[in-house]
């Protein structure tokens, strides 16, 4: 891969982070999704590095409609297209649709709900 040709190129990690192409299964041509198994999804790391406190990760990430349990990292994102919902084991729920900031923590036990495509962009934190 040629080196970035202007400081400006080597600070763009997506010219569309709604269009870019990511690495997975989110159209559901895979098992899973609204029948119950794993939903697709389908994820592309635009960057990633450690520095002093830990090692982070910048990336896109979408899944098709479907529910899904997790248990989360430490993690930022924003929600950029769809729509959908999170659920704590606690019982509250967020609804995710465009523009909505979410903070999730380590070890955070979750069920997502999508009902439309959902592609978010995300930060992995270091741990601690």
């Amino acid at each position: 891969m040629p080196a970035p040709a202007t400081l400006a190129d080597a600070r763009l990690l997506s010219p569309d982070a709604l269009t870019a192409p990511l690495a997975g299964d989110p159209d559901g041509t895979a098992a899973g999704g609204a029948d119950g198994g794993p939903m697709p999804t389908a994820s592309a790391t635009l960057t990633a590095g450690e520095d002093g406190t830990g090692s982070w990760e910048i990336g896109l990430w979408e899944a098709a409609p479907g529910t899904d349990v997790d248990v989360e990292a430490d993690e930022l994102f924003v929600v950029l297209a769809g729509r959908g919902t999170v659920r704590f084991d606690d019982g509250s729920e967020l609804a995710l649709r465009p523009g909505v900031v979410v903070r999730l923590r380590a070890g955070d036990r979750t069920t997502w709900t999508v009902t439309e495509a959902l592609r978010k962009l995300y930060v992995l934190l270091p741990a601690g």
